[in-house]
Parts: structure tokens; sequence; C-alpha cells
């Protein structure tokens, strides 16, 4: 499968040519021109790599070649697999025998490990921000909610992407103000593996028509304006298992099916 084709999300305003392939040097902030460095081609490849793969643009199991990749970001192929290496380093990818490399393919034991670890994680760091939030951290929570909730009701080609941007930000606003420069990478580590499964649910998510996927927020922006830890960790718990639950029971039928 061409990964080029799966990836509208790379695109050239981030990784400009302008800038990478027509240019030497940058300009600093005094206007000096200062050379351009290898690593900072590498880390822009990386970034957006690691976006896409985060909210979903590559499907589980999807070969991602070394060359349609470099073709799509408008750079050479030494960054990209620099890239590709750092991401397989952190299982957010998989390394073949034949020297390929592709999304990791959905399984049941994957599926329960990620989500067991995303609601011990992440419910700890919703507890460590509960007394950092106040009245302006919720009305910014109650606004991207909203905002997810309208994209979810609209005819946007690239709603999936969009909804998961939001609740991204949604997720990570209250993971900030945990303050925990610990737990924190922890987390991103776990999206970055979680991105195919939410791929899946958002596509079952659209062909069964079911409840909004945001009813979870405003649970759990209640809880954390009480200040209920308890209510909080559930309301989270069920956010995230919502996810991987759709994705479950699609798994379970096919079994069955088969």
């Amino acid at each position: 499968m061409n990964a080029s084709k799966h990836a509208p999300g790379v695109t050239l305003a981030r990784i400009g040519h302008r800038d990478v392939l027509s240019g030497d040097a940058e300009v600093n902030h005094r206007g000096a021109l200062i050379p351009i460095r290898h690593e900072t081609l590498q880390v822009r490849v990386y970034a957006e790599l690691r976006r896409s793969l985060i909210h979903g643009v590559f499907d589980a199991g999807q070969m991602l070649r070394i060359q349609d990749l470099a073709r799509t970001l408008q750079t050479s192929t030494m960054p990209v697999r620099e890239a590709l290496a750092r991401l397989v380093s952190e299982q957010a990818l998989e390394a073949l025998p034949n020297r390929s490399v592709r999304v990791p393919p959905i399984t049941r034991e994957r599926l329960d490990d990620l989500a067991r670890a995303r609601c011990l994680v992440e419910g700890q760091l919703t507890v460590l921000a509960l007394p950092n939030l106040a009245t302006a951290d919720f009305e910014k929570l109650k606004d991207l909610t909203r905002a997810c909730e309208a994209t979810f009701r609209s005819d946007d080609p690239d709603k999936a992407r969009a909804t998961s941007e939001l609740n991204h930000a949604f997720h990570f606003y209250i993971y900030g103000a945990a303050r925990s420069a610990v737990l924190t990478p922890i987390v991103e580590s776990l999206w970055l593996q979680s991105g195919p499964y939410v791929r899946l649910a958002a596509r079952i998510h659209d062909e069964r028509r079911d409840a909004l996927a945001v009813d979870h927020h405003w649970e759990l922006i209640e809880a954390l304006e009480r200040g209920d830890e308890a209510a909080a960790r559930s309301a989270l718990t069920s956010d995230i298992t919502r996810s991987f639950n759709l994705v479950r029971r699609t798994i379970t039928e096919a079994a069955i099916d088969g």
C-alpha cells in the first residue's frame, strides 16, 4: 500500500521545499545567516511521521516505504530512514526481517495491554492535574469539547484527523496541568502506539452512527470542576476504553464470522 496515499497530514507546509531543498541557510533572530543542520531536517521528518501515527493517518499493518515517504515529504531518504528507526525503537513501528517497516498489526493482546496502560498512567496524571486546574482551564476544556462535537457533526472529509487532534488537545491540556516530566512522555508514547486503534475505532464509529464520542469529556469536566478524583478517573477510563471496546467487539465478531 502506498504510504503517501495515506498521509494527507504530511504536507509541504510543514517541511518546506524552499526551506530545505533550495536554501543552504536559515536566518536567526538577529538576521544573520546560520547553516541548516542535518538534525533539523531529521527532527522535522520525525515530528511529522509521529503526528501522523498519533492521529491514525496510517492503517494497522501498513507497510511504510522509505522512497514513498521521502517523495511525499519532498526530502531525501536519509532523514526518513533515521526517523523510522527512531519510531521502531519507540515501538510505534515494527521492523521486519526483509528490512522493511510497517505499522504494527492489531491484536487482542496488544489492544488490551495498551488500554490497561493508558488507563493507569492517564488516570494518575488526571488526579495530579486536578488541584492545578482553575475556572479558566475548565472553560478551555469546554471549548475544545464543543469544537470536537461540531467537527463530529460536520461533513469535513478530514473529520477523523480533525477530531483526533482536538481530542489530543483536550487530554494533553489536562495532563500538562499535572506537571509531571516523567509520566507525560510515557503517555505520549502510549498515544503513539494507539494510533492504528484510534483510526479503526473512528471508522467503526462513523459506520455505526452511534453516540458522540465526547460524552465522557463532559463527564470528566464536571468531575474535575467538583474536585472528585474517583469520578474523574471513572470518566477518563470510560473515554479511553470506549475506542478500544469498539475495536475489541469488531475483532470478536470477525472471529465468530470466520
